[in-house]
């Protein structure tokens, strides 16, 4: 179940949420006027939720690269490394 507190708790019990967050590894979700407005999370929650965007970015890029028959065999990379470091 995710956690929500209005804005308030923010301010007055910003110790409290950044230990749930810290603790817990997931966000808190704030709200204002009785909507969401703001999702709070630890820097470690965040930097490893950038990483895997940034996974999920390159292995469609791959994905995308395979179908347009933008790839190399295994071989011919390893070929073209032997070839690189004999020079």
């Amino acid at each position: 179940m995710p956690a929500i507190r209005p804005s308030a708790d923010l301010r007055n019990n910003y110790n409290e949420i950044s230990t749930f967050c810290h603790q817990n590894a997931e966000p808190v979700f704030i709200t204002k006027n009785g909507k969401g407005d703001l999702a709070v999370l630890s820097i470690e929650a965040y930097e490893q939720l950038c990483g895997k965007f940034e996974l999920y970015n390159l292995l469609n890029e791959g994905l995308r690269a395979e179908k347009a028959g933008e790839t190399q065999s295994f071989d011919s990379v390893i070929a073209s490394l032997r070839k690189g470091l004999a020079e």
